[in-house]
């Protein structure tokens, strides 16, 4: 497979670097319908007559995984170049969903663990970490701005995915129209096989259209000096090895868990929790499942424009501060959603609007933040393991929500008093992660490589620097 290498796709002087985005979108947009699980949810449940907790199950291992393989896969990835890691990813996320298929259509939960959890969680990975770092290198005078643009493909696809699968259940079950209907288990696999195909064909575009920054390649005027002109950015350059041993990284990985832990508090429940924050005294909801769907891809537009936006707005405002604003903000917004958001659905909406942008603003600033910390020699590779918090949050986030609802009752007849306690909880975790970034400061310079970055060629290879550390 040398035709993949990263040799093979280096990009040819007067190349134009703004044909970057698309490429890295191409595999962020696919992988994002990990945020559309919830739109077939319940039709899980009743297929496989199981508890919320067993269904979330399928989303917490998928995130698990993405960050077990990013933090594994990292330092292979900033070796092997973007366009070989973009191919394994679609292979895998595309893979994971057949045989998600095969569990669902033989009525086996642990298949569908196995395809869309385990094998397409690894999808996930190294699909989300592959291009970063280009972009990265592609942009070094914006690089909130850059890793804004590749992430918010993750938090759009959703947006796209939402509707299609909402679309393409109703075309694969003959009950749709019903009422009260909910998508037959048949229906749902189906989807998976239709999805499987789609995204494998996009990502490979994707794959292939991906180039990598010649070796001391530059933007035109742009200066390296001028880079260093926050307190925490660094011009010079860690390891991955060495990073993980630094209290900022760790500081950094509490910020993230936090963050992500409340975001998919609402996420990972979105569709059936605003039916639910609006159920009435018979029993019904004020909010149709067609609605709930439209407002899933709603969220999606929160979080791919909060990736976009609050990312590139960290370039003026620093990391640090952009941070104080996600977690500080956050916390006051949630507080007011569990106390208050049943009351109105347009207060509802908006407050979740607004969280979930700061939730994917908190995804995309975090590589810029890293490389602000660390410099960009194995800023990727960084960034992999830092999404170990990312695993550990699609365990805590979902269980924390689903173990809340299953002992408040049963799925379809829940009302908003049913979400405060986990609502309330979240509201502590993003007061944790708030005091551990007032923590963050300048790494030390016992931390740094002794000489300049070293070429993207000897990433793997670079010695681990020992002595004591202060």
């Amino acid at each position: 497979m040398s035709w993949l290498d990263r040799d093979r796709t280096i990009a040819p002087p007067g190349f134009n670097r703004w044909l970057i985005p698309p490429a890295a979108l191409a595999v962020h947009l696919c992988i994002g319908q990990a945020y559309a699980t919830s739109v077939y949810k319940t039709a899980l449940v009743e297929h496989f007559d199981a508890s919320l907790t067993q269904i979330g199950v399928i989303f917490s291992i998928a995130i698990v995984m993405l960050g077990l393989s990013a933090a594994i896969m990292g330092t292979w990835v900033d070796t092997n170049g973007p366009r070989k890691a973009m191919f394994v990813a679609a292979l895998f996320w595309s893979g994971g969903f057949l045989v998600g298929s095969l569990g669902i259509f033989s009525n086996q939960l642990w298949l569908v663990y196995l395809g869309y959890g385990f094998i397409g969680g690894i999808g996930l990975g190294i699909g989300y970490i592959s291009p970063v770092s280009t972009l990265i290198k592609w942009f070094p005078d914006r690089p909130g701005l850059a890793t804004g643009m590749a992430i918010m493909g993750f938090g759009g696809g959703a947006l796209i995915a939402s509707p299609v699968s909402t679309a393409l259940l109703a075309f694969y079950d003959p009950n749709s129209g019903t009422a009260d209907w909910v998508a037959s288990g048949d229906a749902v696999g189906k989807l998976f096989v239709t999805l499987g195909v789609l995204y494998l064909a996009y990502m490979m575009f994707g794959a292939f259209t991906i180039k990598v920054p010649a070796p001391g390649w530059a933007p035109a005027g742009f200066d390296p000096s001028t880079i260093k002109v926050k307190a925490l950015v660094t011009s010079n350059h860690v390891s991955a090895k060495n990073a993980i041993r630094t209290r900022q990284f760790w500081l950094v990985w509490i910020v993230l868990f936090c963050n992500v832990t409340a975001g998919i508090g609402i996420l990972e429940q979105a569709a059936p929790m605003i039916q639910d924050f609006f159920r009435q005294g018979d029993g019904t909801s004020l909010v149709t499942a067609a609605v709930a769907s439209g407002f899933v891809g709603l969220l999606s537009i929160a979080n791919m424009g909060g990736r976009f936006a609050w990312s590139a707005t960290s370039d003026k405002t620093g990391r640090k501060n952009i941070y104080m604003m996600y977690l500080g903000a956050g916390t006051v917004l949630y507080l007011l959603l569990a106390l208050f958001g049943g009351s109105s659905t347009a207060l509802y909406v908006v407050l979740a609007f607004v969280i979930i942008s700061f939730y994917g603003g908190g995804f995309a600033t975090v590589p810029a933040y890293l490389r602000d910390l660390f410099g960009t020699f194995q800023v990727g590779a960084i960034h992999g393991r830092l999404l170990t918090a990312w695993s550990a949050a699609g365990i805590a986030g979902p269980l924390i929500v689903n173990a809340f609802l299953d002992a408040q009752g049963t799925p379809g007849e829940l009302t908003a008093a049913a979400y405060q306690p986990a609502l309330l909880t979240m509201v502590g975790l993003l007061v944790i992660g708030f005091i551990a970034n007032l923590f963050v400061k300048p790494v030390h310079t016992d931390y740094h490589e002794p000489d300049a970055a070293p070429s993207a060629s000897a990433a793997a290879a670079a010695p681990e620097m020992t002595g004591e550390r202060t």
